[in-house]
């Protein structure tokens, strides 16, 4: 079994409902499990993987040897404007592989001691330590609410503050203990690990992910030939209302209704949802790959209209 379980693998694919002779892009590589699905499918088409990770690319590029209908990009997925145009389908799986979370050394982890780092790109200069050590209250505050939704928030940023003067914070595990050392008895005794949400909240700031993610949405459908897909797994609550918001926009056509106009006079939408409720992981999917529980699937598609 593959040490990386591709969340909503087979609900993706189908949703992308993949031709054989199409341009796909896998904005988000990772190890290759849902491209492996989509390559699976073309004959003469082409697939366009990107990633901010080398390592990420240099595996995948193993996993995928067979197929020479690839092309890797090492960049943002937020730019793929700058390599593609007129694609027949997008993919993005916003989680962060589980070889990242497992690798101590990248510091993703709170289970794991390292380096405070939680790159995605290694060739950046922002990392976790820096935003620990050197932000100000008021700059971790900001962080920890919006992206990590983190209650006690304030509590943590003070024993941070706290902490800091006597020496930098350097490792996951000394994190680890500050945000214990900030939380009263009850908080701990409850489910789930008290560090989880500071640590997403790092992770998301350090890769500007909300940043991508949102320049990506207000550019991607420029990119869609006709019935061209794009299907997007979100794993936080800000990203799923982002992806939400935008393909609600792009379906609805904000029209006077108290003018009477003809059937033929009436404009509409040049895309349609491809799922009205948000679909997530199975019962079994969860048991089996905990990590999936908080995935979400939507699906845009662009009309023949015109």
């Amino acid at each position: 079994m593959d040490k990386h379980q591709s969340v909503l693998l087979n609900e993706a694919i189908e949703m992308l409902d993949v031709k054989e002779d199409g341009i796909y892009v896998d904005g988000t590589l990772g190890r290759g499990g849902h491209s492996k699905k989509i390559l699976e499918k073309l004959k003469n088409g082409k697939l366009y993987c990107f990633d901010l990770d080398e390592k990420a690319i240099e595996e995948s590029k193993e996993r995928l040897k067979d197929y020479s209908n690839v092309i890797y990009i090492h960049d943002n997925y937020m730019n793929m404007n700058k390599y593609v145009d007129c694609v027949d389908g997008i993919l993005l799986d916003l989680g962060v592989s589980s070889p990242q979370f497992d690798e101590a050394i990248r510091g993703f982890s709170y289970r794991y001691d390292g380096p405070l780092d939680m790159r995605m790109n290694q060739d950046d200069d922002l990392t976790a330590y820096k935003i620990i050590n050197e932000y100000s209250k008021e700059e971790l505050l900001k962080i920890f609410f919006e992206f990590g939704e983190e209650k006690h928030a304030k509590r943590i940023v003070e024993q941070i503050c706290l902490k800091r003067q006597e020496g930098p914070i350097e490792t996951t595990i000394q994190l680890v203990e500050v945000i214990k050392e900030a939380l009263p008895q009850k908080v701990l005794r409850q489910k789930g690990h008290p560090a989880k949400q500071v640590f997403q909240a790092l992770r998301i700031a350090v890769n500007h992910e909300l940043d991508s993610l949102s320049c990506f949405l207000n550019s991607f459908d420029q990119l869609l030939a006709k019935d061209g897909r794009c299907v997007i797994i979100s794993f936080h609550s800000l990203e799923d209302r982002m992806v939400k918001q935008r393909f609600k926009q792009l379906t609805t056509v904000d029209e006077d209704k108290s003018i009477f106009k003809l059937p033929e006079e009436i404009k509409k939408p040049e895309y349609e949802l491809l799922n009205r409720k948000v679909i997530v992981p199975s019962e079994k999917e969860m048991e089996l790959n905990p990590r999936s529980k908080s995935a979400k699937l939507r699906g845009l598609r662009r009309m023949n209209n015109g």
